[in-house]
């Protein structure tokens, strides 16, 4: 895959990450997105958070993610909106349930988007 490809592909997972992103936070009232463009923002940083930070973090309670039969990986998933919320000034999440709630909620509309908020192809 040439490098304009691969751009133009991320740049099609911003967009409809940030399409997400914004539709989550309209159902959802524990997640506050100042605007659109930090909602797109948002997608690109959880991007970035699933490439770098997650797969440690998977790696890490692999034993944990094992007793729990995969559960855990929701934790894992609320944790990097706790992250990102963290790190984007116009993103609010109220608390980790809301987190969780966020994270399955984005989940679902990718998979109807087809869409990943991860690179891989």
């Amino acid at each position: 895959m040439s490098s304009e490809s691969k751009a133009s592909s991320f740049l099609v997972k911003i967009i409809l990450g940030g399409i997400a992103v914004l539709i989550a936070q309209f159902l959802l009232p524990g997640i506050h997105i100042d605007s659109w463009i930090t909602g797109f923002l948002l997608a690109a940083v959880l991007i970035l958070i699933n490439i770098t930070i997650k797969p440690l973090m998977i790696i890490l309670t692999f034993p944990l993610t094992i007793v729990t039969l995969g559960l855990f990986l929701l934790v894992i998933n609320a944790l990097t909106v706790m992250i990102a919320d963290y790190f984007i000034p116009g993103f609010v999440v109220d608390s980790f349930w809301w987190a969780l709630l966020f994270a399955v909620v984005l989940s679902i509309i990718n998979s109807l988007f087809g869409n990943s908020l991860s690179t891989d192809n």
